[in-house]
């Protein structure tokens, strides 16, 4: 017991949270008392778990240092075991319930979504059609054809004021008169002085 000698100071162990306070224990009313003995063996054994919790981080930190002296001459890297950490976890969140319920739900509504985009444009097509096939469409669509062929330069040998008058005129065989064409102003700098 020569721990017990050497009293509360130690130069060897770590000073932890509450360590002086239980050497200097007063007894507390709520407590119950213990003899002197009961009292002194309660420290030795405090003492022995104390030592034990010491030699057991020292031996912790050595195996941390072997462990690290292993991954560096294997070559893994902090980087690298991010990496697999994170590879790791990402294949976990894959095969988990959640991901597999949340990921079949996407891809159903991604079909829905496929599903009605597709429906819209056949409804926009089969609209579209029955505009065509609208009276009012169809004289546009006339008028629109006699006005390329009256543009076309085979259909008609006139310039194109005389097509785009007749067009509005509606009345081809009608003649269209010619404007003579206009003579530039000249500015004062080129008058005569």
């Amino acid at each position: 017991m020569e721990q017990a000698d050497q009293g509360a100071v130690r130069p060897d162990s770590i000073t932890e949270v509450g360590e002086d306070a239980v050497m200097s224990v007063t007894v507390s009313p709520s407590v119950p008392t213990l003899t002197e003995e009961e009292q002194e063996e309660l420290r030795d054994e405090l003492l022995k778990l104390e030592d034990e919790v010491v030699t057991l981080s020292q031996v912790l930190a050595a195996k941390e240092k072997q462990v690290a002296d292993i991954k560096r001459k294997l070559g893994i890297t902090p980087l690298n075991e991010l990496k697999q950490n994170i590879s790791k976890s990402w294949q976990e969140v894959t095969t988990s319930t959640a991901y597999k319920k949340t990921s079949e739900g996407l891809s159903v509504a991604g079909q829905k979504a496929t599903a009605a985009f597709t429906s819209m444009g056949s409804a926009i097509s089969r609209k579209f059609e029955d505009v065509r096939n609208t009276p009012t469409f169809k004289s546009f669509e006339e008028k629109v054809e006699t006005l390329k062929v009256k543009m076309s330069p085979t259909a008609s040998q006139g310039d194109f004021g005389d097509v785009l008058t007749s067009t509005a005129t509606s009345d081809p065989s009608v003649p269209v008169e010619k404007r003579p064409e206009a003579t530039p102003i000249a500015t004062q700098e080129e008058q005569p002085h």
